[in-house]
């Protein structure tokens, strides 16, 4: 196989490349940068295939490694991976970007700048799945902040700068609680010959006891694993550090919202998987009892969150929050008893459950949001007591819309359904309450979903302002809807796509953290008291 380095490098660069060459176009030449930037974006989604066909699933170790000097002074290097639970990420990532630039050409005001930003985000969303360096993770963390602040608050709705500035903040400040946490690892890492690493690989052994001679203690963990928690929670989001993602989205414009639920929420579960069980797993025993009860209290909040919605947006938008509650729920699993971690089998499926849950809700919610926006750009409101009928004026929208949502409800044979399942199943191993409440927030989420389905598609006939304006879907929307509820089907029935590509990572993962807990129990115990 050739050096990966041009590969891995080439996926994650080549939008910030295209931003780059974007900017030499003329501003009146609007629909040659968009069918330019749509071109970038497929080709970085046809590069991830290449990926693909590289990636082994059956090996469970991180693949195609890169590794290179950045800045050596401090140790800080330019390393890359893909395991199996990024390479699922990456896909989702350069899918989704397709998808939401498609949706982009309701974008009319500020063309260029938007686009160019539009590639930037890709750039870092890409980043931070393949960086193995924390520092290199950081930055590719901050970087995707900025196009997402500008992206909100110049081309969003009314309140767009209230958002923007609410994003911002709540996500500069849990990037602060990562900051400190990794400056705790990297000056922690160091011991006899050995310097000071961002490794990420490295800081995962060190915090599992692998390496002899260097350890991270039970207090520094569990400090540094709620810096962590609490930093990656704020991306979910899970309560109580939720309240940026509403207004974000109601604000954002259709294709930015897309991304935001398909893709950005997504990177706060991956960071805990990838950094902050890993590298602390005796701050994650300890905490593991409070972030079940995180992760259920975020499913049932958010799904009568959503039910008092009357802003259609809004409610897919608390619908995310409860969704994402099985995500921690799934992760958190991890129970300690007598020094032995009781159920590994289960845990493993919870984490499972919570990857597919990511990829499924990345689906399902890019797809509800890009059906909102499409009635919003007909009716321009979202008041759900204003609509009605659209099925008889939009047949192929309403019966679209409805494949889609019912995905988002979780029907099996839809993407929504293996994710939430299986999360369900392995905290019955945890607390068997802790599972029925998690299967109630099933019921709660069929209510809400039937409930705009009926207020939207359903019912008399719509009177609602700007009635007139409502028109048939043009190719260009049928083409993202359609791809959308294709795949949420395709995913609901042959689930071993997904689970098949991360097995092998997941099962090492909960391995080792299992051997972990095995030999650290007394030091758990002792924290806990």
């Amino acid at each position: 196989m050739s050096d990966p380095i041009y590969l891995l490098s080439a996926i994650i660069f080549l939008p910030a490349l295209g931003a780059i060459f974007l900017s030499f176009f003329s501003k009146e030449a609007e629909e040659g940068m968009r069918v330019y930037t749509l071109i970038v974006t497929v080709v970085t989604f046809v590069l991830t295939l290449f990926l693909l066909r590289d990636f082994d699933p059956a090996v469970g170790e991180m693949q195609m490694q890169v590794n290179r000097t950045w800045i050596g002074a401090w140790n800080i290097n330019y390393q890359l991976g893909i395991d199996g639970i990024s390479m699922p990420l990456v896909l989702l990532t350069s899918f989704i970007s397709v998808l939401a630039m498609l949706a982009s050409w309701s974008i009319k005001k500020q063309v260029k700048g938007y686009l160019i930003l539009f590639l930037l985000l890709e750039t870092g969303m890409l980043g931070v799945f393949m960086a193995l360096d924390f520092f290199l993770f950081y930055v590719f963390w901050e970087v995707m902040l900025l196009p997402m602040y500008f992206l909100i608050g110049v081309w969003g709705g009314p309140r767009r700068e209230y958002a923007a500035i609410k994003f911002f903040l709540y996500t500069l400040f849990g990037g602060v609680l990562m900051f400190i946490a990794m400056l705790m690892f990297y000056f922690g890492s160091a011991a006899g010959g050995d310097a000071s690493t961002f490794d990420i690989l490295r800081l995962q052994e060190i915090g599992q006891g692998k390496i002899a001679g260097i350890e991270f203690d039970g207090t520094m963990q569990l400090i540094a694993f709620w810096l962590l928690f609490v930093g990656f929670a704020i991306k979910v989001p899970t309560i109580p550090f939720h309240t940026w993602l509403p207004d974000a989205h109601v604000e954002a414009p259709t294709p930015i919202s897309m991304i935001l639920a398909g893709v950005l929420l997504k990177m706060g579960g991956y960071g805990i998987l990838r950094i902050a069980f890993p590298i602390c797993p005796e701050g994650a025993q300890v905490a593991a009892y409070a972030l079940v009860l995180i992760g259920a209290g975020s499913i049932i909040y958010g799904a009568f969150a959503a039910m008092a919605q009357t802003d259609f947006k809004r409610l897919v938008a608390y619908s995310s929050v409860s969704h994402m509650g099985y995500v921690i729920l799934g992760i958190a699993v991890w129970k300690i008893t007598d020094g032995t971690t009781i159920g590994k089998d289960y845990w493993n499926m919870g984490i499972n459950g919570a990857m597919f849950q990511m990829i499924g809700h990345g689906v399902s919610s890019a797809g509800m949001f890009f059906m909102v926006g499409v009635i919003y750009d007909r009716v321009h409101h979202r008041d759900l007591n204003k609509f009605g009928g659209l099925m008889a004026l939009m047949p192929l929208y309403g019966g679209l819309a409805a494949g889609i949502f019912f995905a988002g409800l979780g029907l099996p044979g839809l993407c929504g359904f293996p994710g939430e399942v299986f999360t369900v199943l392995s905290a019955w191993n945890f607390s068997p309450l802790i599972a029925i409440i998690a299967a109630a927030g099933v019921i709660l989420t069929a209510g809400y979903i039937l409930w705009a389905i009926q207020r939207v598609y359903l019912g008399p006939e719509y009177k609602g302002p700007h009635a007139e304006e409502i028109t048939p879907m043009n190719g260009r929307e049928i083409s993202v809807a359609v791809t959308l509820l294709v795949f949420a089907i395709v995913l609901g029935v042959y689930p071993e796509s997904i689970f098949g590509l991360m097995r092998s990572s997941t099962t090492l993962l909960v391995d080792n953290l299992s051997a972990t807990a095995q030999s650290s129990v007394e030091a758990v115990t002792q924290l806990i008291k």
